[in-house]
């Protein structure tokens, strides 16, 4: 037969049972791949039923299957093949999650095993169906929980709002980092206020409202920007709200308002209002097809045996996690212990800090610290953690690492000034109290580095290379008092301590 467009009810036997042979195909490599990469599917599910921001994330699949069913009728019209070409996507995400797991970057797998298992989709079904499916196998991406990296930009954004709004209308206030003051009280604009959790769910509803309501490519570009626009300036009249709210009343009962407004609720108002206004424009009618199945029988379709194909599919995704077992670094020694370095010009102290204040390396092999103070009157600590090697929970950069712990009373609270080589940091304590920290990070033989990425990048090369994986990070920070700024002194002391290099080559025991 050479017509490829027919209905499910006229195809012949054989028909059938190409279908059925391509989708079971796909089932043993799906659930080979889930398999496998079990403790990444665990802990990307984890993150959908224990953090907030992405609790959006456990109707994608539901999602998904719905936009499928939407689907089937133009399906039924086409007949799947094994499409070689389709290999290198799954090949794709199988490197992908090669190198997300070296760098010990949990997105990276996470959207590695989205990769794969379109990759499988496209191998085992054809051109034809992938294009078919080309939205859904796209929407699948929202299932990697992402986004977290722009919360403290965002937390900046909404203090700048808040702050506007605040001068629109006459309310004295003062703004340092995410912190604002007022006659009526401090406040803080923490990551649970940045908008984070609405901007990021908006974007995940916004592609799905673009796909089912518009064909249009102008009005979804604008729907998308004015929606994500919308989410973002609402939430700082929220912020602007509750602390007019204190002025105007207390802080009491801001906090009540507060509670009241934020939430899903406040989600659910903003959502209303975006599609109360984009209704008039939306340009796909109920009943309209998704696509139109008679073009697609004329893509180009490289067949193979679908077994076959399902076997060359397995060896790709067992092959990742065979090089990084390969590849695996071996055993580089740290010293049996470190000290602290005598800085010429300065003296340690044991004079308590104002507010206890300790960075968190989890799993750090070795982890010191002490205070330093010149004839100046000023006073620095340094932190010195070093890691025989890195791995999951272990790491020197990471949710929860580094100069705030999330289970403390510190707040990040800006960016701040620090040397090339270093990161720059303003955190807040109860006080209000302020302290400046600059990190420094060395893995192996590398030179020092304030930039995550970089960390990562250089982590990921020894663990697929070999190279050596011993990692130092170097922390100095200081408390901000009057006549005593933080930044001055942190300076003086990096100038007398000399080259940040050979203190982390000796706490990691090279050379």
């Amino acid at each position: 037969m050479t017509d490829r467009v027919r209905s499910l009810a006229d195809m012949p036997r054989m028909g059938l049972a190409g279908w059925r042979g391509h989708l079971t195909a796909l089932g043993v490599v799906a659930a080979a791949i889930l398999t496998l990469f079990f403790d990444d599917l665990y802990s990307m599910v984890s993150i959908w039923w224990n953090a907030s921001t992405f609790g959006h994330c456990l109707f994608i699949p539901i999602l998904i299957a719905w936009l499928v069913q939407q689907r089937l009728p133009g399906l039924r019209q086409l007949e799947p093949v094994a499409w070689p070409p389709g290999l290198i996507w799954l090949g794709l995400g199988a490197f992908a999650w090669l190198l997300g797991a070296a760098a010990g970057v949990a997105m990276v797998r996470h959207g590695a095993l989205v990769l794969m298992l379109q990759g499988a989709v496209i191998a085992l079904l054809g051109p034809m169906v992938a294009r078919a499916l080309l939205f859904p196998l796209f929407y699948a991406f929202f299932m990697v929980p992402f986004g977290e990296e722009i919360v403290p930009h965002l937390q900046l954004v909404t203090a700048h709002l808040s702050m506007m709004f605040l001068t629109l209308a006459g309310v004295p206030a003062h703004m340092e980092g995410i912190f604002i003051t007022t006659p009526t009280g401090y406040f803080e604009v923490a990551e649970a206020c940045s908008g984070a959790k609405f901007l990021i769910a908006m974007t995940a509803y916004g592609a799905l409202v673009c796909n089912v309501c518009f064909k249009s490519w102008p009005r979804r570009i604008l729907f998308m920007a004015g929606a994500l626009t919308l989410s973002v300036l609402a939430n700082g009249v929220r912020a602007f709200a509750t602390i007019l709210v204190a002025h105007l009343t207390t802080v009491d009962a801001a906090v009540g308002f507060d509670h009241v407004v934020y939430g899903w609720v406040f989600f659910a108002i903003i959502m209303t209002i975006v599609m109360a206004t984009a209704w008039p424009f939306f340009d796909r009618k109920p009943g309209d097809p998704w696509f139109d199945p008679a073009p697609l029988q004329r893509l180009v379709r490289r067949q193979a045996p679908a077994g076959m194909m399902a076997a060359i599919a397995l060896g790709i995704i067992v092959a990742a996690p065979l090089w990084l077992a390969a590849t695996a670094a071996t055993a580089w020694p740290l010293p049996s212990r470190i000290d602290l370095p005598a800085v010429p010009g300065w003296t340690r102290t044991s004079a308590a800090q104002t507010y206890p204040w300790k960075p968190r390396f989890d799993g750090a092999d070795h982890f010191i610290s002490g205070r330093y103070a010149n004839a100046h009157g000023q006073v620095v600590d340094l932190v010195v953690a070093a890691f025989d090697r890195q791995e999951d929970k272990r790491e020197l950069v990471g949710f929860g690492q580094g100069a705030v712990d999330p289970d403390k009373e510190w707040t990040w609270s800006s960016p701040a000034p620090a040397p090339a080589d270093a990161r720059g940091e303003q955190i807040t304590g109860p006080g209000p109290l302020v302290r400046h920290v600059v990190s420094f990070y060395v893995v192996g033989q590398g030179a020092p580095t304030g930039s995550k990425p970089e960390v990562k990048v250089q982590t990921m090369l020894a663990r697929l290379l070999g190279r050596d994986p011993r990692s130092v990070a170097i922390l100095v920070s200081a408390e901000e008092h009057p006549g005593h700024p933080s930044d001055a002194a942190i300076a003086a002391f990096l100038r007398d301590l000399g080259n940040v290099k050979e203190l982390a080559d000796r706490s990691a025991g090279i050379g």
